[in-house]
């Protein structure tokens, strides 16, 4: 399927350092649907890698502040889907991904915004993959 034929989201907010992903288009990179490029429409050699936390962190929840509700048009019972951006390193072995900001999506209106979660300690470089001891 071609990025024009994939639904676009859309940041209420600039991702931080990023303009040029306010809109774009989140393609699977695997058949499990756990590892995803969001790539950018306005910018197509711009792209984050990110994955859903489930896949390789299942313990992983996040806090949705009222003010992120507001912004993404929540409502109900709506759950955003939640995905959390990984740096590559030189390889799988050196992955890590941010905890500490996940990107949240409304599914409905592909609303998406970058939601810092106060008060916490999580990393923001917590190793993908854990190492054999």
């Amino acid at each position: 399927m071609a990025d024009e034929d994939l639904p676009v989201i859309s940041f209420v907010e600039d991702v931080p350092g990023l303009p040029g992903l306010a809109r774009c288009v989140l393609v699977a990179l695997d058949d499990d649907a756990s590892v995803f490029a969001l790539r950018s429409i306005v910018d197509p050699d711009l792209r984050l890698l990110v994955v859903a936390p489930g896949a390789f962190f299942p313990d992983y929840s996040t806090e949705v502040a009222d003010e992120i509700v507001d912004l993404l048009d929540l409502s109900g019972d709506d759950q955003p889907l939640v995905l959390l951006v990984v740096n590559p390193g030189a390889g799988l072995t050196e992955a890590t991904a941010n905890l500490a900001a996940p990107i949240l999506v409304n599914p409905r209106t592909r609303r998406a915004v970058q939601a810092l979660q106060a008060d916490s300690d999580l990393p923001l470089r917590a190793p993908l993959l854990a190492t054999a001891s």
